[in-house]
């Protein structure tokens, strides 16, 4: 086992992603540090491809036992929510595997931070680890600032239980995209635990959806539901450490290649392209000028090794392409 390490999950269809951010990593946290890819789905040889490349510190999840383990665990929880919800299917979350990320708790790092592979990191994480010293859990976002109509949990609902308040819960809630915990923590018999109360208590409910979930609702579930320490970067003490994250609706400014947060300067740990197709930096690479924020930054590091094949201009899509796009997402919307 390593002491520390870092974590994502990719496929072939985000590659251009993880491209960018294995590079932001090198160059702005540490070259050395392990990093490995958990697997999205089957869709791997460009990413396998990509481990060649940087055979020192990169790998690939390879734990069956671990994916299946936690498939089931998400399978189930959909289950109970869709029996609760009085549902014929799955919530339509389930199509995904974006809970595969949890297979780090079962991982080669002691201690990890977990990045979408739609980020770009900017800066060390030595807070992150250090945090992980004192806390089982440490995120950066402000989740906890969302309404209660559209918090990831239910909170009159887990009020109503008498377990929990709404004080105790709105600062425990976080997202998925970054975080760091440590192996071991939701181990068999935890998970075994946290299973009982979703399927014979009824605790899948505890989701705050109408019909659509993604893996942080059932992410937030277990953080509270398990009474462990949390720490969140934006709930600090300390105002330097709270910051922006989001790419389509935080400012920021780009110094020498590395985005820090529009008010007073301040450092971010890293910047999120939430919203944003996989197809929209696929289009980006080939040279088309894509309506994403801070682009220019992610073209750099996507094509840090290889700044001749960077697009040198990027140009609209004409009519024709655009027609033929809106068309096509016309079409798939009737066909659901």
């Amino acid at each position: 086992m390593k002491d520390f390490g870092i974590y994502t999950l990719a496929n072939d269809v985000v590659c251009d992603q993880l491209i960018a951010l294995l590079n932001s990593i090198r160059v702005n946290v540490d070259p050395n540090i392990p990093i490995c890819i958990i697997p999205f789905d089957d869709r791997l040889d460009r990413i396998k491809e990509e481990i060649s490349l940087r055979p020192d510190n990169v790998t690939l999840f390879e734990d069956k036992t671990s994916i299946d383990r936690w498939e089931k665990f998400a399978c189930d929880f959909a289950n109970s929510y869709s029996q609760i919800q009085r549902k014929q299917s799955h919530p339509r979350w389930y199509k995904g595997k974006l809970h595969r990320k949890f297979v780090a708790f079962n991982g080669p790092f002691e201690r990890f931070i977990f990045f979408d592979a739609d980020s770009l990191a900017m800066k060390p994480c030595e807070d992150v680890f250090d945090k992980l010293k004192t806390y089982d859990f440490v995120f950066d976002d402000w989740e906890h600032a969302k309404s209660t109509n559209n918090a990831a949990l239910n909170i009159p609902l887990i009020e109503s239980t008498g377990m929990f308040t709404e004080s105790e819960i709105r600062p425990k809630l976080h997202c998925s995209s970054f975080w760091g915990s440590k192996r071991g923590i939701f181990n068999t018999e935890e998970l075994a635990l946290l299973e009982q109360y979703i399927t014979t208590q009824g605790e899948g409910a505890w989701v705050n959806s109408q019909g659509w979930w993604d893996d942080a609702f059932l992410f937030n579930y277990m953080t509270l539901r398990s009474g462990r320490s949390l720490f969140n970067f934006t709930l600090s003490p300390n105002g330097q450490e709270r910051t922006g994250n989001c790419a389509n609706s935080d400012p920021f400014v780009n110094v020498d290649q590395v985005l820090y947060n529009k008010d007073q300067l301040k450092t971010i740990h890293r910047i999120h392209y939430m919203g944003y197709s996989s197809n929209d930096f696929t289009r980006l690479c080939k040279g088309e000028d894509v309506d994403i924020r801070y682009k220019d930054i992610w073209l750099y590091y996507r094509f840090l090794d290889y700044s001749e094949q960077r697009p040198s201009i990027l140009k609209s899509p004409n009519f024709l392409t655009k027609a033929k796009r809106i068309f096509q997402k016309i079409t798939k919307k009737v066909l659901k």
